[in-house]
């Protein structure tokens, strides 16, 4: 008999936990959107490259490295070679990623969401003492991590409406927001902007088609390059956080986006000046660098077809992961010095074509598409002539990858593969760089002499899980 009385107040609390339950499940649905992939990458290159994340991601191939001179290889009898000229194979899987969409969140007017993102990154843990760039445990890293509040429906005249949105914490540059239809890693880099970087970003959409953006920006993985290297330190000592503002108007399938990248840091803070005995004291400088770096960036979407187009015309733009740098111009008696920035175009079109193919099925939707990437960069040199000692050597030109890059351009056509959540790419690219002797004219910051053209040859299939 108790145990008869008992059961009503059993199956209570059995479809209680199960209500329970039901609304957890309920809850994380709505709010937390969890996504990422599986990615690996099967990589052939024909020659040394300056490359990052266990070379997978690609700038450019190596200038030439002979082994001895015409000369020298005439009376040794020693084959004359260049010793760059060295293909490679590699496969890694550790660009792998995972994320986590925060949203539904709302209180009265303001809504509230966010994101965490990460992936797998090399060279951070190495195996024993090795230290070789190809070699060592990948690491989890933070890709983004943002918080965003919103508003909606805010009256802008009679009829037009406009959203406000915040966003604080990691994410994308505003410059670097529209990447091109790549399979490859480095998305079209160095031909345009990639960065990731703290901000606090204000996007106003004032009514359908413009979005008034406005970006107080800082460094943290992609920094200036100065003295020291590259470090965050130069935009700390300038206490001036990076500034960008842009306009945005699209319509239909049109989308139209142009801005410009205000940077200003200082590369140092302690200099050296002559005492009256003509030794060397250290004292404290004002050093001080600002560039401009204005962008148009445009696109077209109709039906199974889409094209996009950027151009940057970048004042040093290292801390976007392009091709520049910035050098001395003159020395001030307080030991300061005044600096003057490399100037260079970098444009890039990409083109896709492609749909649905063979039996359609809901969960296995099948797609092939061609793609073509182009991209060129023209190195015009320092803004204004470089400083020089009395031995006529530089006092300080920094460039974080070569100085002696003329120009460069790269061709990548691609074909893609998707079956449901499953993707397979092959990826041909060819990128080329016309380097110079190495011998830097200071009136212009340009490597003109012995020009030559050096080039890669990188055949790459991808293969892709996303959940």
């Amino acid at each position: 008999m108790l145990m008869l009385a008992t059961m009503p107040a059993l199956a209570a609390q059995d479809s209680a936990k199960v209500a329970r339950r039901a609304a957890v499940k309920s809850h994380l649905q709505q709010h937390f959107k969890f996504y990422g992939f599986v990615r690996n990458y099967f990589t052939y290159d024909s020659r040394e490259l300056i490359a990052g994340t266990g070379d997978l991601y690609n700038y450019m191939p190596r200038d030439e490295n002979w082994n001895q001179t015409v000369e020298e290889a005439a009376v040794s009898g020693v084959p004359r070679e260049d010793l760059n000229d060295v293909s490679t194979f590699r496969f890694l899987s550790f660009t792998t990623r995972v994320g986590v969409n925060v949203v539904g969140y709302k209180w009265r007017r303001t809504e509230f969401s966010g994101k965490i993102e990460a992936d797998f990154y090399i060279g951070l843990s190495a195996v024993g003492s090795q230290t070789h760039k190809l070699t060592g445990t990948a690491q989890l890293r933070l890709r983004q991590a943002y918080m965003t509040l919103g508003w909606d429906s805010l009256r802008m005249g009679k009829n037009n409406f406009a959203r406000v949105e915040l966003l604080m914490g990691q994410a994308w540059h505003p410059m670097a927001a529209d990447l091109c239809d790549v399979i490859s890693l480095n998305t079209g880099t160095p031909f345009g902007p990639f960065s990731r970087t703290p901000q606090v970003k204000m996007d106003a959409k004032l009514g359908k088609y413009v979005t008034l953006t406005a970006a107080g920006l800082w460094q943290m993985q992609y920094t200036s390059i100065g003295p020291d290297g590259q470090s965050a330190e130069y935009i700390a000592y300038s206490k001036t956080p990076e500034a960008y503002v842009g306009l945005s108007v699209q319509n239909k399938g049109f989308l139209m986006r142009a801005g410009v990248d205000v940077l200003s840091i200082c590369p140092r803070h302690i200099g050296e000046v002559k005492d009256a005995a003509g030794n060397d004291v250290k004292v404290k400088v004002s050093d001080r660098i600002t560039t401009y770096s204005p962008f148009l960036y445009l696109q077209y979407k109709h039906g199974e077809f889409s094209i996009k187009a950027k151009s940057v015309f970048a004042q040093a733009g290292e801390h976007l992961n392009m091709n520049g740098g910035y050098g001395v111009k003159a020395v001030r008696p307080d030991g300061s010095y005044e600096y003057t920035p490399t100037q260079t175009s970098s444009t890039w079109v990409s083109l896709v074509y492609g749909g649905k193919v063979g039996a359609q099925e809901n969960k296995h939707p099948q797609k092939l598409q061609g793609i073509f990437f182009g991209g060129y960069v023209y190195n015009f040199g320092t803004m204004d002539p470089l400083a020089t000692k009395d031995d006529g050597s530089l006092y300080g030109y920094y460039y974080p990858r070569v100085k002696n890059m003329n120009q460069m351009w790269r061709l990548s056509p691609t074909i893609l593969y998707t079956v449901g959540k499953f993707q397979v790419g092959c990826e041909y690219e060819v990128t080329s760089v016309l380097y110079g002797d190495g011998k830097i004219n200071p009136v212009n910051g340009l490597s003109q002499n012995g020009l030559h053209w050096v080039t890669n040859h990188r055949v790459q299939i991808m293969t892709k899980y996303n959940f």
